[in-house]
């Protein structure tokens, strides 16, 4: 099929409807580009002349503005402008970027380090600096007691010549209440070396519980009571005098004395006649006892000492019985 020879092969565009072509340069020479701007949408004179040329056939416009105006006038005119920035603009801003930075990385750490702290570690540090500031007291106040007695028994002495009777003197021995000098013995007994290793081994263990033997309250208990028992008239366990209210107890994971804890190694001071103290305290006259101690890697050794000063023990608030009436 041949093509209709009365069709034209194409639609001539005028000199003057002929669109402008420019490329669009990206460069500091954008000044040295012709400007063309777009023609105002109220000039329709204009706009008839330039964009649409005469022509009855007007299903082919939309062709004809496709092939000869392609690029829209309003982008031939759009330009590249890159803004001239000082020195002091970018450094400041650079500066103020790294306060930022410094800033939310120093929040970030106190918020982490918050998160890992435990507060119960804090709370039970704050509980041992008040137990350690009240036995502290307790211990200044006790030292005032026993210097307002010696004042006492000083002006007592200037009175009556005597101070105290020899039954005060035993009664204040055996219940503590004065400072004591003279020989005894010395015992020291500890946990077995396993006992220490298993502490720390399960120390980061929840719910975990060691079956190995250590020294008891019932232990020191008992070997207190074999002193006094061998005529022991003092004694006193890691510094702690033992007076006539003092009490060996468990409180937890420690013993304590009154209320002072202690912990291993555990010295026990008796002053006494040495000899005799050395020899009920040792070995072969308590073969049992000492054997239970082996067989659990607890080995006690006893010591002679031929000078040993304990302390006055806390005095506590005594009450006596009144009759009801």
């Amino acid at each position: 099929m041949e093509p209709d020879s009365t069709a034209p092969v194409s639609f001539p565009v005028p000199e003057e409807n002929e669109p402008v072509r420019r490329r669009a340069i990206f460069s500091r020479a954008f000044r040295s580009v012709k400007s063309h701007h777009a023609l105002s949408p109220n000039d329709a004179t204009a706009v008839r002349g330039r964009r649409r040329r005469k022509t009855n056939d007007d299903s082919l416009q939309l062709i004809d503005d496709l092939v000869n105006r392609p690029m829209d006038p309003m982008f031939s005119d759009s330009r590249l402008v890159h803004e001239q920035r000082s020195v002091f603009s970018i450094w400041f801003n650079r500066i103020i970027v790294f306060l930022i930075c410094v800033g939310v990385g120093f929040a970030g750490c106190l918020f982490v380090q918050q998160l890992q702290s435990d507060p119960r570690k804090q709370v039970r540090q704050t509980l041992a600096d008040q137990l350690e500031n009240r036995n502290a007291q307790i211990e200044q106040l006790t030292k005032d007691v026993n210097a307002v007695k010696a004042q006492v028994d000083e002006q007592s002495k200037k009175v009556s010549g005597k101070v105290k009777s020899d039954t005060l003197i035993q009664d204040e021995l055996v219940t503590g209440a004065v400072a004591v000098t003279g020989e005894g013995i010395t015992m020291t007994l500890a946990d077995p070396i396993a006992a220490s290793q298993s502490d720390q081994s399960t120390s980061t263990r929840v719910g975990t519980t060691s079956k190995i033997r250590v020294v008891t309250d019932l232990d020191l208990q008992q070997l207190v009571s074999l002193m006094f028992q061998n005529g022991a008239e003092a004694i006193s366990i890691n510094g702690n005098r033992l007076g006539a209210q003092t009490s060996i107890r468990k409180a937890g994971g420690h013993i304590l004395i009154g209320v002072n804890a202690i912990e291993s190694p555990y010295t026990i001071e008796a002053i006494g006649d040495k000899n005799t103290l050395a020899e009920a305290m040792g070995s072969k006259n308590m073969a049992s006892l000492y054997d239970s101690f082996k067989q659990a890697g607890i080995y006690p050794q006893v010591n002679k000492s031929n000078s040993i000063t304990l302390e006055a023990a806390v005095a506590g608030e005594t009450q006596y019985a009144e009759r009801n009436e």
